[in-house]
């Protein structure tokens, strides 16, 4: 089953939300002394998360790019 383009967008725009989930995560983690096994949890399934986005797009011949690597600029 082939995806549409809005499909196609969603997924990047729901992968870019979980990125930033990880990078809050990992911010709050940095921060903290002794981190509760409970934060690491939830870094380990948003990056499970991603990584389930990031194999759909592929899976759909549309993987992943970071803006910061287009070629647009």
């Amino acid at each position: 089953m082939t995806m549409t383009a809005d499909e196609i967008a969603d997924l990047n725009r729901a992968r870019g939300a979980l990125a930033r989930q990880r990078n809050a995560i990992a911010k709050r983690l940095g921060g903290i002394e002794l981190a509760p096994v409970s934060m690491a949890e939830d870094l380990s399934r948003v990056l499970l998360a991603i990584e389930a986005v990031d194999r759909t797009l592929t899976a759909e011949g549309q993987p992943y790019m970071s803006p910061d690597l287009s070629m647009d600029g």
